[in-house]
């Protein structure tokens, strides 16, 4: 019998769910070899309900014994004893759903895994020296089962020996124990079409390599390199920030490689998270924005115009330093608050963290239902250079017009809404009402909105069409009132890539009907990895 007790608790580690998905085909067993005895009728499923939960095995394809070919039935003595031990010392825990399902026989290989999982849990009783030890009786059952089952038992170990091999290699060879390295390859064939066309057909690309590292778990720090050749759009050719994509941007113009965000996020308690911005600082980044799936941060899985990827409040400012806040006191209400300074680590006079540019917003975000969301947002913007814009989205008149008059104070006014009507439309839409103040004489107030709806998983899951509708930032009561309408496609190929057909039509652009309308077209792959 000593002998006997030595081979049980030199049977190895192999228990769980786990364990039976990867070998059986039966992910929905869960086996446990924690279980108290003293409570196993309280929680132990009896093995004639076992099998009902296994998919349909995959085995039949690498048998090479007959006796693989037979089931074990409620019938079989082996069966009931492993039922009887089961109930007994709790070796068995279960369905992860709870649910009985029948009595249904088992494949040999699903009886090793529960067998396995009694051997382990009398292991502990005999390692620990209880009175719950188990008898004279119990070991003779598992030594006649253990003898019957060799074959399936072996190969489950040797199954579970080569999944630990290939898991330590994935632990050596990966990147950090702390650092994920995340990825993004935007590719992109565009034109624009206008009676008094005077573009070519271009070919462009934006690359995005992301290290994400944790210290605790629940911070995170934000490394990204960035490349690319989009420049600023069609900005030069049409001669308007309009229709301006979501992915372009001059620094890294030429796919000359820079670091383009460097930023820390970590939670202050339960309910405050701070966002420490030491490159590329922008409101969006701590803010709630009222588009998921459409707002990504610039990147090339969202809306194709900068305009139908987020209200350009949260545009003043961007591209310094900065601090953000959220702080969110119940699951109905969320408040934020952030602070950017466009030249914030230039020491030279006008710039600097509080004498040159900056932007200063604050939001509360109602919740009253998980489908509806609300959203009030001021933000008060200073420029001492007089470059007032907003941030790559705009006419003319809205941005250069004001530009370059003297230093300008200005005070905007957001309001926000997004109602998630079902699983398959999201209606969104925000406005804006800025009053730049040029402070050597005269003001403006200036104009944006939108309607956005978006449907999700359209087509297949993963998917996304989405119609916006609105007018970019134009000043009130000049010209035109301008008409951005954009209608794109997100195709998901498959994990990795994702390919968007968009159109964007300006109607009167720079305020002026006097002008062609402009169609704006792109195909857009996505590589994310």
């Amino acid at each position: 019998m000593k002998s006997w007790q030595k081979g049980l608790m030199a049977a190895p580690v192999m228990l769980g769910a786990t364990l039976v998905a990867s070998t059986a085909s039966a992910s929905e067993v869960l086996f446990s070899s924690s279980a108290a005895p003293g409570n196993a009728m309280s929680s132990v499923m009896p093995v004639s309900e076992l099998a009902a939960a296994a998919k349909p095995s995959n085995a039949m394809s690498s048998v090479t014994s007959v006796s693989q070919l037979s089931d074990v039935r409620p019938t079989d003595w082996a069966f009931q004893a492993l039922q009887s031990l089961v109930e007994r010392y709790g070796c068995i825990a279960g369905y992860p759903d709870k649910t009985y399902r029948g009595n249904r026989a088992m494949t040999r290989y699903e009886f090793a895994a529960g067998l396995n999982a009694c051997m382990d849990r009398v292991n502990e009783l005999i390692a620990a020296a209880t009175n719950d030890m188990a008898s004279k009786q119990d070991l003779a059952t598992l030594q006649k089962l253990q003898e019957d089952f060799a074959a399936e038992l072996a190969t489950l170990r040797g199954r579970v020996d080569a999944v630990e091999a290939k898991t330590a290699t994935l632990e050596k060879q990966q990147f950090s124990t702390t650092t994920k390295l995340k990825g993004e390859v935007v590719f992109a064939i565009s034109d624009t079409f206008s009676s008094n066309d005077n573009t070519e057909t271009v070919f462009q690309d934006k690359i995005r390599l992301q290290l994400v590292t944790s210290f605790t778990g629940k911070d995170k720090l934000f490394t990204r390199l960035t490349a690319g050749s989009v420049g600023t759009s069609f900005n030069g050719q049409l001669g308007t920030q309009e229709g301006r994509f979501t992915y372009d941007g001059g620094p890294f113009n030429g796919n000359n490689v820079i670091i383009d965000r460097l930023h820390y996020v970590f939670p202050v308690g339960d309910k405050l998270k701070v966002t420490a911005m030491a490159s590329l600082a922008g409101h969006w980044f701590y803010a709630y924005t009222f588009n998921p799936g459409l707002e990504v941060g610039g990147g090339g899985n969202g809306a194709i115009s900068r305009f139908g990827e987020r209200n350009a409040i949260y545009r003043f400012g961007a591209l310094g330093q900065g601090i953000g806040f959220k702080y969110q006191p119940s699951e109905q209400l969320e408040f934020s608050a952030g602070y950017l300074a466009r030249n914030g680590s230039n020491p030279a006079p006008q710039n600097g963290l509080t004498d040159g540019r900056y932007s200063a917003l604050a939001q509360a975000v109602f919740k009253p239902s998980k489908k509806l969301k609300l959203g009030l947002t001021y933000a008060n913007n200073y420029d001492p250079t007089g470059t007032f814009n907003f941030g790559g989205t705009g006419t003319n008149v809205a941005n250069g017009g004001i530009s370059a008059q003297g230093p300008v104070s200005s005070n905007a006014y957001g309001v926000a809404g997004q109602f998630d009507v079902s699983k398959g439309l999201s209606v969104r839409a925000w406005g804006t009402y800025t009053n730049a103040n040029i402070l050597n004489g005269g003001d403006s107030d200036i104009w944006t909105y939108a309607l956005a709806l978006a449907f999700p998983d359209l087509g297949k899951k993963g998917n996304m069409g989405a119609v916006i509708v609105g007018a970019e930032p134009y000043v009130g009561g000049v010209g035109d009132v301008p008409l951005h309408v954009e209608a794109l496609y997100k195709y998901k190929l498959n994990k990795n890539i994702t390919i968007t057909p968009g159109l964007i039509w300006l109607t009167a652009p720079n305020q002026n009907n006097a002008n062609d309308d402009v169609v704006i077209g792109t195909i857009r792959t996505t590589f994310s990895f």
